[in-house]
């Protein structure tokens, strides 16, 4: 039987067209208007009730009797409307003259510093985007190595990569660096690059569910791809973990062309830090006011809630009764295929000859170490991938990692290895940033 998807995480469809300037400034229009009224306005209500039970001790059912009196409700009323009013009669109807003075704006594509700022939006707020239909909500799109959506005929070897929380598709090089894609660019003729952008605030299974769709509508519109690489940073190496899920359970053509993948500092067992937060909402939510807090720390998005454990399955998330979820990991296993080569890459802030026991948790600020290669004390979640497919680099943090050349170099190896050296099953272990080299090999 088929899972059943809330209204708020319908599939996208991946021939949707991406924002246009317009879109932008109308979707910040509406943002600042009515969009999310209903969660400011419940977020407002239960400070309120936490205000009348910690200060003035009154239970729940007195505090929401008395903040639904008409007085009450009338004083609320005025002040909400007063601070709707600034965004509905200042700001938004400004946003929307520009878009009717500049028409042009419609075909106009996101300049890079926009796909910034939608793509931090859609991070933190890409369900309550979807939900109301805000123009700025992300559809899944594959861009070309030079930024335009992909169109044309591909064939031979196609990589694809999969950026993580809050980024767009733009954040696979640098100014010093080219990044992965030229690297890879350099080694074979026939290979192309291809760039994902998606709404990183959804559901990572949601996400997962509309990448397998996307890349079984890429192969038959393109029957003479080879193979197919996947590359995900971070949230990105969940999604396309969540994907070879769900396109073998459909079983969908694509994913025995997938020839190899590689996560990049994906939280496979969870974000650290993610987890502190929640451990520290739950445990400060048993004293008077700083429950409000957690009203605060409740509005972030699912896609950021999944990270907690890493959850790639809808039957993670789906039975649990309050949508902040639960402390405990309730996931469920989520192998890799077999015939899939998966290589794991992890980063830590520490060098090797300074290993402190909470650099080790906290690893690339992020993820910690164990979480990117896929090391679970139950065998249940263990990734089961060979130490020789493992990198750790020493000296990188989290955003670091996808695009530093050391690392772009160790996916060359991987992808194309040199036929006179040999494995010795060991982990790749890289020092970054010692006497101002960009990378010294440890093993």
């Amino acid at each position: 039987m088929p899972s059943l998807t809330p209204l708020h995480e319908t599939y996208c469809k991946w021939d949707r067209t991406p924002p246009s300037q317009a879109d932008l400034l109308e979707g910040i229009a509406q943002l600042v208007t009515t969009r999310l009224g209903d969660v400011v306005h419940d977020l407002i209500q239960a400070i309120q009730r936490e205000i009348l039970i910690s200060l003035f001790g009154m239970n729940e059912t007195s505090s929401k009797k008395f903040l639904s009196t008409r007085s009450i409700e009338k004083i609320y009323q005025f002040s909400f409307n007063t601070l709707q009013n600034y965004g509905s009669y200042l700001l938004a109807p400004s946003l929307r003259h520009i878009i009717e003075k500049f028409p042009n704006l419609h075909r106009k594509p996101l300049t890079p510093t926009m796909h910034y700022l939608v793509g931090a939006l859609n991070g933190v707020l890409g369900d309550y985007l979807l939900k109301y239909h805000n123009p700025v909500a992300l559809p899944m799109v594959l861009y070309d190595h030079y930024g335009a959506i992909q169109q044309g005929e591909l064939s031979g070897r196609v990589v694809i990569m999969v950026h993580g929380l809050c980024m767009n598709h733009l954040y696979w090089s640098t100014a010093r660096y080219g990044g992965i894609g030229e690297k890879l660019l350099t080694q074979r003729a026939q290979n192309t690059m291809l760039y994902l952008n998606y709404n990183t605030g959804r559901r990572i299974s949601a996400n997962g569910r509309s990448f397998a769709n996307s890349l079984q509508d890429l192969l038959n519109r393109n029957p003479r791809i080879s193979s197919i690489d996947l590359i995900g940073h971070s949230m990105g190496g969940l999604v396309s973990r969540s994907a070879l899920f769900y396109g073998k359970q459909n079983m969908q053509s694509w994913i025995h062309v997938v020839e190899n993948m590689v996560c990049i500092g994906s939280p496979h067992h969870g974000a650290a830090l993610e987890r502190f937060g929640f451990h520290l909402q739950d445990k400060l939510g048993r004293f008077p006011f700083v429950k409000i807090i957690g009203h605060i720390i409740n509005i972030r998005s699912n896609g950021i809630l999944d990270l907690r454990h890493g959850s790639v399955r809808d039957d993670d998330w789906e039975h649990n009764e309050a949508r902040i979820g639960h402390v405990d990991d309730n996931r469920k296993p989520a192998p890799l295929p077999s015939h899939i080569n998966t290589f794991l890459v992890a980063g830590t802030i520490e060098f090797e000859h300074r290993k402190y026991r909470a650099l080790n948790v906290i690893g690339d600020y992020l993820v910690s170490v164990k979480s990117a290669l896929g090391e679970h004390m139950n065998p249940r979640f263990q990734l089961k991938v060979p130490d020789s497919h493992k990198a750790i680099f020493y000296g990188l943090n989290h955003f670091e990692l996808h695009t530093h050349a050391s690392v772009a170099e160790q996916i060359v190896n991987w992808f194309y290895p040199n036929p006179t050296e040999t494995e010795y099953g060991q982990v790749h272990e890289y020092m970054i940033g010692l006497d101002d080299l960009e990378g010294i090999a440890l093993t």
